[in-house]
């Protein structure tokens, strides 16, 4: 199901700045005013997992929000002792239980639209507690993605 909320054009620029130019670490987007998905926060490229967490989490227990991480991490491919370093694009939708009914379902409906508008994620997570949204469960998730 569509909401019709659209997505801006900041949201666009900043995943580029992301994917291509890597000069960012993450962003979080909100949705304004119930109609547009926009940018929220920009973190710096040093910035930590941890950092990410605190400000997808920073409007508080009711609010829902999507954030974009370049994640990296070292891969071992078997039967190679080398181990090489890999990013991957994730997009999360953070909807944690205590959120209002009609947010999570303006914020679930219109996951598509950021989906659609950010080609090149590789992969999509759906989190509504830290124990999904930590840094182990991402990075299980990442890896099982991964090629051994």
């Amino acid at each position: 199901m569509a909401s019709g909320v659209t997505v801006s054009d900041a949201c666009k620029t900043t995943y580029e700045e992301i994917k291509k130019d890597k000069k960012h670490r993450y962003v979080i987007f909100f949705i304004k005013d119930e109609r547009q998905i926009d940018v929220e926060v920009i973190g710096a490229r040093d910035e930590e997992y941890d950092k990410f967490l605190t400000d997808l989490q920073a409007g508080g227990a009711g609010e829902c929000r999507y954030g974009l991480y370049d994640f990296e991490y070292m891969h071992q491919c078997q039967g190679t002792s080398e181990s090489s370093k890999k990013q991957k694009l994730f997009l999360m939708s953070w909807c944690p239980d205590t959120a209002k009914v009609k947010k999570k379902m303006l914020y679930s409906s219109s996951f598509d639209a950021l989906k659609k508008s950010l080609v090149g994620v590789q992969k999509y997570i759906q989190a509504t507690d830290l124990s999904e949204a930590s840094q182990e469960a991402v990075e299980e998730k990442l890896r099982a993605t991964d090629r051994q």
